[in-house]
């Protein structure tokens, strides 16, 4: 019998081409099934009910005569019509049995499956439309899914569920919208083993970022227990970044770690049929801790590459894709449970560049997450129940607990989105993307502190931390054509200092960065001074000792904590721009600035004039920092070795002598960094006049310099620039 008339098929029968059969995401899981397993990705086993089935089912319990009926005079802009009508028609469909040999089919399958995972296998149901999950039809979440489901009974009636969750309200508002015929959209059902995700950890997979487009990094986010709660934006998971061209080398390119703060997880329920998951709390330390190791980061990361490219040969050209991923809490394998195509970054046009520049300073309300770069105004509207959704006007600004599908009738109309929950692969976040519209996911309190009727102003347009600001802040959009850009013959390279922002500003022409600075990622990133996370037992202040024992928590040691979070920093800037050169200037805070950080008070003197002071290479050779930047050298020689950066170049700052620089350079070959050795350049800075009187003899020593025309100017003319 040919797969048209079948209305069982396993998975290692189907391919992506079988989407008129099986749906999006069942033809999905059987391509990668039959083809990925012999390459190392790990998918558990399962069937599909097909879409013929689900038709089967219709005409033989004339379910479809009575479902056309219902819908005969339907109107999607009437919420009371559209309630009405939608559940009239799950109705029709879940008082309907499955006639007996579809049933008889479906057991004989979940027989064969506990044959293979033992009696009573637990497995996932979930709906899989055969126009949802295609490239142009892609809106997050239009069919249920069911979890732990024990047993035939249970599965027929989870499988009877999905077939009528075809006709959720927002799904027929859907279709209707987008001129899709309801009974040419038909539904399969996948039945899949269960990952017990429940005792360990699951999430979301990009093989691109989902922000920019930068089409060379994986993102991965993940918590707690089962899936559901990362992708419906119930908790405010881990997100990690990997680096595809150097992964794919042999190196550990991690180059982000963010910790999210996984309030909760879904876990399986002991309360029987009726209720088959639960949400339970998060044990406190455990928060403060990574879902992931390192070693299953970068596996997921190959099998994101693995994925990506296995369907962007098929597809004969690139294919960024969108992965749910979960870990077994019992035999701590990982698994890929479902992929499809990443359908934002990926059409968009890489030749045109947008951005949005706000002119206007003010006060900040509320920080989360930003989804994508760009900036929106109106009146706050405070919504807590989709109950209320109702009163919703155009231009306004929804702020949130977290969104699901029910409430895409008004985010089409927002002028931006604020959640307190939720991390970038929520829903929010991917409605507020195809939508084109910003807003900030994991604001903890945003609908505490932001009041409805308040003017504010949505920022995603500084990075990756997204800022409320109260009232209406003025704002610019500025469009370039990238090819009509004549590229000048002299080499320009950027200045870049905050890691957020460099996948963004990779796309704007470029030759590298000559310039990024340690001082950003040191202030912002890591909070704290390197001594003080050397010396933390010697610490004389409990509150400073509290705030560093949380900060590090989730780092072998206080020390591991200051050089993976600088390498990270520094990797993100480098990957972005990789391979062109990207040149960091080793850490040139002052020592009024090295005090303001975290613990620094204790480490550092007062001086009356730090501009002139102990300050730059003066620092890395003698005296009590030198420890400190050995901790420097050792993130350098990570991002460079371990994440194979090569194009990292280093530069020291403020070098006053020939000498001084020798002594450095001598300094840095005791932790790696040798001068040549893996393609290593070591730059100095011209910012002081003996840099330039004596040149020649600093250019026997140094690869190449950088002038500092501030300094410079100050030295060179006697002028104090703090006054």
């Amino acid at each position: 019998m040919n797969k048209q008339k079948k209305f069982i098929l396993w998975f290692d029968e189907l391919g992506i081409e079988d989407v008129p059969f099986v749906g999006g995401k069942n033809a999905s899981l059987g391509e990668m099934h039959r083809n990925l397993t012999k390459k190392g990705v790990k998918v558990p086993n399962g069937f599909a009910v097909t879409s013929y089935a689900y038709n089967y089912f219709l005409e033989k319990g004339n379910v479809k005569a009575e479902l056309k009926k219902i819908l005969k005079e339907l109107d999607t802009k009437d919420m009371r019509n559209l309630s009405e009508k939608g559940r009239k028609a799950r109705e029709a469909i879940l008082k309907a049995e499955l006639p007996g040999e579809l049933r008889e089919e479906i057991s004989s399958a979940y027989k064969k499956l506990c044959r293979e995972y033992g009696q009573n296998t637990d497995v996932a149901v979930r709906s899989s439309a055969t126009a949802e999950d295609l490239p142009d039809a892609s809106f997050a979440g239009q069919q249920e899914t069911y979890l732990n489901i024990k047993g035939e009974h249970a599965l027929m009636d989870s499988t009877r569920k999905c077939f009528a969750s075809l006709f959720t309200n927002r799904a027929i508002s859907y279709r209707t919208d987008r001129g899709f015929d309801h009974f040419k959209v038909a539904l399969s059902v996948g039945i899949q083993k269960m990952v017990r995700s429940d005792k360990a950890c699951s999430g979301v997979m990009f093989s691109i970022d989902t922000e920019t487009g930068f089409k060379d990094a994986v993102l991965i986010n993940g918590a707690y227990g089962l899936g559901e709660n990362v992708v419906q934006g119930n908790v405010n998971p881990d997100q990690f970044y990997v680096f595809k061209p150097t992964l794919m080398k042999g190196y550990k390119p991690i180059i982000s770690k963010k910790l999210g703060s996984k309030r909760i997880k879904m876990i399986y329920s002991e309360h029987g049929a009726k209720q088959t998951t639960e949400n339970v709390g998060v044990p406190y330390e455990e928060r403060f801790k990574f879902v992931l190791g390192d070693d299953e980061i970068l596996q997921l990361a190959k099998w994101s590459c693995i994925i990506e490219g296995h369907y962007s040969k098929k597809a004969r050209k690139s294919k960024p894709m969108d992965m749910e991923w979960a870990k077994d809490g019992i035999s701590k394998e990982l698994f890929i449970v479902q992929a499809r195509p990443e359908t934002v970054q990926s059409q968009k046009n890489p030749n045109v560049l947008e951005e949005y520049v706000l002119k206007q300073k003010g006060t900040v309300l509320v920080t989360g997450l930003s989804v994508g770069t760009k900036v929106g105004s109106g009146k706050a509207h405070v919504i807590k129940s989709v109950s209320d959704i109702g009163n919703f006007k155009a231009g306004e600004v929804l702020i949130t607990e977290k969104t699901d599908p029910d409430w895409e009738p008004i985010m089409k109309i927002a002028s931006a989105i604020v959640t307190n929950r939720g991390g970038r692969t929520a829903h929010a976040a991917i409605v507020a993307r195809e939508l084109g519209i910003p807003a900030i996911v994991g604001t903890e309190k945003g609908t505490e502190i932001v009041k409805t009727g308040t003017d504010v102003t949505v920022s995603c347009a500084e990075g990756e931390i997204g800022k409320v600001y109260k009232s209406k802040l003025k704002f610019e959009i500025h469009k370039v054509d990238l090819k009509k850009l004549k590229r000048p013959k002299t080499k320009i390279m950027m200045n870049v200092g905050n890691p957020d922002q460099a996948f963004d500003f990779s796309f704007i022409p470029n030759d590298g960065v000559g310039l990024a600075r340690e001082e950003f990622i040191i202030s912002s990133y890591i909070k704290v001074h390197p001594l003080a996370l050397q010396h933390y037992e010697k610490l004389k202040d409990k509150k400073v000792k509290d705030i560093i024992a949380q900060l590090t928590y989730a780092y072998k040691s206080k020390v591991d904590y200051f050089v993976e979070k600088l390498a990270q920093g520094v990797a993100m800037i480098g990957a972005a721009f990789y391979p062109k050169d990207v040149i960091v200037r080793m850490s040139d805070f002052k020592t009024n600035e090295y005090a303001n950080l975290i613990g620094g008070n204790e480490f550092e003197p007062k001086e009356e004039n730090p501009m002139l002071g102990w300050r730059g290479a003066s620092r890395y050779y003698a005296g009590s920092y030198r420890e400190a930047f050995g901790l420097e050298c050792l993130a350098m020689k990570k991002a460079r070795d371990e994440m194979g950066l090569t194009n990292i170049k280093l530069m020291i700052p403020f070098c006053r002598t020939v000498d001084e620089g020798k002594l450095v350079i001598e300094e840095m070959k005791k932790y790696g960094l040798i001068q040549g050795k893996n393609g290593l350049e070591i730059y100095v800075m011209c910012e002081i006049p003996s840099n330039v009187i004596l040149a020649d003899e600093f250019a026997e020593i140094f690869d190449g310099f950088s002038i500092g025309s501030n300094d410079l100017t100050q030295l060179t003319l006697g002028l104090d620039r703090d006054s």
